[in-house]
Parts: C-alpha cells; structure tokens; sequence
C-alpha cells in the first residue's frame, strides 16, 4: 500500500463541501480540515504509484474550489496507532 499526504489549499468559504467531495474519492481514506498554511489535508492510499496520478492530479485537482495542492509521499509507518485516536484532539461528538 502506498500512502500519500496531499496538503490542500482551497476556497475558503467552500472547505466543507470542497473536503466532502474529496473525502467521496476512491483511494482517499480520510481528510480533515486543518489550520496554517494549507486547508485541507488528505490521505491517499492507493495500490500502485501509477495509481497516485489518477487520483491527486486526476481528480483530487479537478474538484471546483481546490487551488493548489502539495503531495507528501510516505516511505515507512513508525506506528501502528489506529488513525483515529492519532488525530482525535479529545473532543467529544
């Protein structure tokens, strides 16, 4: 499995639905909405590199309101932490 961070710069005032539309993407498996430079953070994962262009430049770009987009690609997991409770900042729904 190939694991890609796509930072996301975006419409501000369409974060929500720009992050939906991305979020309903095969290959993304979570996005969430974050502070600083970029708006939008991705994660991508995909079986094959040739995979990762059909979905970060293929699609992921294209959606209305994504102005620009910085792809990290992971080499190696340190941890085995379950997604959730690493980005989960204590907050009860």
């Amino acid at each position: 499995m190939i694991t890609a961070i796509v930072l996301i710069k975006t419409s501000v005032d369409k974060i929500p639905e720009i992050a939906e539309s991305i979020a309903a993407l095969d290959g993304v498996s979570e996005v969430y909405s974050v502070t600083g430079t970029y708006d939008l953070v991705a994660m991508v994962r995909v079986g094959r590199h040739d995979d990762l262009a059909d979905v970060i430049p293929g699609r992921i770009n294209k959606i209305p309101g994504v102005q620009s987009s910085e792809t990290h690609i992971a080499f190696r997991t340190y941890s085995q932490h379950d997604l959730e409770a690493a980005f989960s900042i204590g907050l009860d729904s």
